[in-house]
């Protein structure tokens, strides 16, 4: 739609397929080698992708919720300063800027290159998702219609082909005689750390969810739509991964999920689409999977350059941020976060990032679902087109949930928690300066 004054806003279709690009993609594809290495019973795992699915449902709903009562682009970053402190919500603009986007844009890219070089084995993976990350960064700085039909024409194609793969795995191929109903044990490891700590990958798998609050400025009619575009894309993501992870353990016995050094296998979907299709539908699933990634890394490439416009316009010092081309887009905020992408790709691991990730991001939404409580109580008068569902029970699930996965996170995995730690002491660091520097600014022009 184009208003009189030319402003293009996108609607609710886009806006769910940038919610279902943005979850659909790096974690589904390759987290379950390392989920098997601590949890073996079948009706364990795919308990974690119920479960993590309960989460980022009740997440959405918070969410929802929060981004109907507050419609402005920025995510967390929005709401958190406005419920907190504005430090707070720099804080939360400066982990997505380095980590809630750039660092998935990395690991999208990287699975994309590992999927796309076992066809192609002479290429470099690396160089190759390199070379994707330039390429839609090029598209989504031209025209914001042409990014929204880019986005909706690959998430279309990547839910459509993902049916096929589930459908072509239950009537194809050699099957696993698996049982789905819990056996002896299989309580026992879903209360145990590496069952909370492997709920960190499938968290991961399900994060973007709130993809759409990100964009809520350029939604139209924000109020209606981004709850829709929500609910809406975290229920089908749902749906698809539990069976699509069925499909996984269905067709690799877990055994092969681990390469001959025991080191998890990153490319399951590959090893599920030889077992279903034989070698040459393997390699071609295989591309079809690289090419599903395209979606996820444009959706954040598309969503996460307008958390750090909005800082750059609440912020003086960094007001550059905010710049837009003649065309409404910002494109130094986009060329900034696939800068940051590039470096990740070419200096990290892949586990590394995924577990860094999961833990900082985790972090977060937790902060913002537990301002909506703050926000009902200081707040009761504010407009609120949409509530939670089944509040406060859901809302406390999700926290409950997300304290119990950093817990056994910062008890297992220390190096984590303390690198977490270092980015929020930098990110603080960052904030004070720059108000700094702008008060200081405003005096010497006075």
């Amino acid at each position: 739609m184009i208003t009189k004054d030319k402003i293009i806003k996108i609607g609710v279709t886009t806006a769910t397929a940038v919610v279902i690009a943005n979850m659909v993609g790096t974690g589904v594809f390759t987290s379950l080698g390392f989920q098997v290495m601590g949890v073996k019973s079948i009706f364990a795992l795919l308990t974690l992708w119920v479960i993590g699915g309960i989460m980022a449902f009740c997440g959405a709903l918070s969410y929802s919720e929060l981004g109907a009562a507050i419609p402005r682009s920025g995510g967390e970053y929005t709401y958190l300063s406005k419920i907190y402190h504005p430090a707070v919500g720099f804080l939360s603009g400066f982990v997505s800027v380095f980590v809630g986007f750039a660092a998935p844009i990395a690991l999208a890219a990287m699975a994309l290159g590992g999927y796309f070089c076992t066809v192609f084995p002479w290429f470099d993976k690396v160089w190759i998702g390199a070379l994707v990350i330039i390429l839609i960064t090029i598209v989504h700085s031209t025209n914001l219609i042409i990014g929204s039909r880019f986005q909706n024409v690959f998430t279309s194609l990547k839910v459509l082909l993902i049916l096929i793969f589930i459908i072509c795995g239950f009537v194809l191929g050699e099957h696993n005689p698996i049982s789905v109903m819990p056996e002896p044990g299989s309580w026992g490891e879903i209360g145990s750390a590496a069952f909370a700590i492997s709920l960190i990958f499938v968290s991961y798998a399900y994060s973007g969810w709130n993809a759409s609050a990100y964009i809520a400025g350029e939604i139209e009619n924000p109020q209606k739509n981004l709850p829709r575009s929500i609910l809406s894309g975290t229920l089908i993501v749902m749906g698809l991964y539990v069976l699509l992870n069925f499909i996984f353990l269905y067709t690799v016995p877990i055994p092969e999920m681990a390469d001959a050094q025991g080191n998890p296998v990153i490319e399951i979907g590959s090893l599920s689409a030889i077992n279903i299709f034989g070698n040459t539908g393997g390699n071609i699933m295989s591309l079809i999977i690289s090419i599903l990634l395209i979606s996820t890394i444009s959706s954040m490439v598309f969503a996460g350059p307008r958390v750090t416009m909005v800082i750059g316009e609440d912020i003086s010092a960094l007001k550059f941020f905010a710049k837009k081309n003649k065309k409404n887009i910002p494109v130094i905020s986009i060329a900034l976060q696939s800068i940051i992408a590039l470096i990740l790709i070419f200096t990290s691991t892949f586990e590394w990032v995924l577990n860094f990730l999961g833990f900082v991001l985790t972090l977060f939404t937790s902060l913002t679902v537990l301002g909506l409580f703050i926000l009902r109580f200081r707040n009761p008068e504010l407009p609120r087109p949409f509530k939670t569902w089944g509040y406060p029970v859901t809302p406390f699930i999700f926290i409950a949930l997300n304290l119990w996965i950093m817990y056994f996170v910062v008890a297992n995995k220390p190096s984590v928690s303390v690198v977490g730690g270092i980015t929020i002491v930098v990110g603080l660091f960052i904030y004070f300066a720059s108000k700094y520097f702008s008060k200081n600014s405003i005096v010497n022009n006075n």
